[in-house]
């Protein structure tokens, strides 16, 4: 396995453009200087021992020196060995709505958008735990395992979008039932579903799943987004209307919900514009048991950066010994012009 062991190094790259920015106008200025003494051609031929071959193959030589300096900075490194792990923690899995309801505006920007926005904050609080993801409309789908990298959970995230389910509805049974069915084996006694929903659901039962999943010791956790009186739904800059031609408004089916999470022994909270509900969620959950987990994870590394460093110092040399002017004891051992 490849990492950086200071990736935040890996910035000082923005310095390049900087760097070539900087040449050029430095190369364009001194063109300008030359041209207000006289004819370029005739210039150059009173100064013989000038190259500019010379001067721009140092500052290539440079530069390769710098973005090799700037890597070795980051510590490259390679896991050498493998070690199995036990941790203590939960198994999450979080069943978002992404039907078209969920772009209703009483919250702002619309309630999708801040469900994303509580999700990575939650992410940024896991430590020890694995969370997976589904997302459903009129199905259900998993869009992200079971898994301990927050990060990537975090990027699968930020790409929820009511396209992900091409048919519309709202089938929360069917979401909990391929939650309930995507934990691992190592997690019982300690799973939990987290539903983000506004409630209005449209094509199964519910409370059915959820007494499923109960039966499995899972427990679920519902959170309505959205309010009673509802609001309506833009798409693509749009409001959606009825066959009458009314605008349709979605309202917080907080009932169903309800009902669902108290069969499980979990609980319902409905989200307000100060709290997404996510973090007593949390809190609620924690008290439960936790599973022991064994996962497998690189445990050495070996360093990398000395062998980028060695060349960038090399290439620094280099730099150091060939002149901008061209050497008349050395003039057949030109590299930089070429033999007519």
């Amino acid at each position: 396995m490849f990492r950086f062991e200071n990736p935040d190094m890996l910035w000082l790259l923005v310095l390049i453009p900087v760097l070539v920015a900087a040449y050029i106008y430095s190369r364009i200025d001194r063109r300008r200087r030359i041209a207000r003494l006289g004819d370029p051609a005739t210039i150059r031929t009173l100064m013989p021992e000038v190259s500019m071959r010379r001067d721009s193959a140092k500052f290539v030589i440079y530069m390769v020196a710098v973005v090799l300096i700037v890597f070795s900075l980051a510590r490259p490194q390679f896991g050498s060995k493998l070690k199995e792990v036990k941790r203590e923690g939960i198994e999450l899995m979080l069943a978002v709505d992404v039907s078209n309801s969920m772009l209703a505006e009483d919250f702002a920007p619309n309630r999708l958008e801040r469900t994303k926005y509580s999700i990575a904050r939650l992410l940024e609080g896991l430590h020890q735990d694995r969370v997976g993801l589904v997302v459903f409309a009129g199905d259900a789908y998993v869009q992200l395992p079971i898994t301990s990298d927050y990060l990537t959970a975090r990027n699968f995230v930020q790409r929820v979008s009511p396209t992900m389910v091409s048919k519309q509805g709202t089938a929360i049974g069917a979401a909990i039932d391929l939650a309930a069915n995507s934990f691992s084996s190592q997690s019982e006694g300690s799973r939990a579903i987290i539903l983000i929903t506004d409630g209005e659901n449209h094509e199964d039962n519910p409370i059915a799943a959820a007494k499923r999943a109960a039966e499995q010791g899972i427990k679920i956790y519902a959170i309505g987004i959205g309010t009673p009186e509802g609001a309506p739904i833009k798409l693509d800059g749009d409001f959606i209307r009825d066959g009458n031609g009314d605008m349709v408004v979605s309202k917080l089916d907080e009932k169903t919900l309800r009902e669902v999470a108290l069969s499980t022994g979990g609980a319902y909270i409905r989200s307000t514009e100060r709290s997404m509900g996510l973090a007593e969620i949390i809190e609620k959950i924690k008290q439960t048991e936790q599973s022991e987990f064994t996962t497998v994870q690189f445990e050495e590394y070996d360093e990398r950066y000395q062998y980028l460093l060695a060349v960038a110092l090399a290439l620094l040399v280099l730099d150091s010994v060939v002149l901008t002017k061209r050497n008349r004891y050395l003039r057949h051992l030109n590299i930089f012009t070429r033999n007519h």
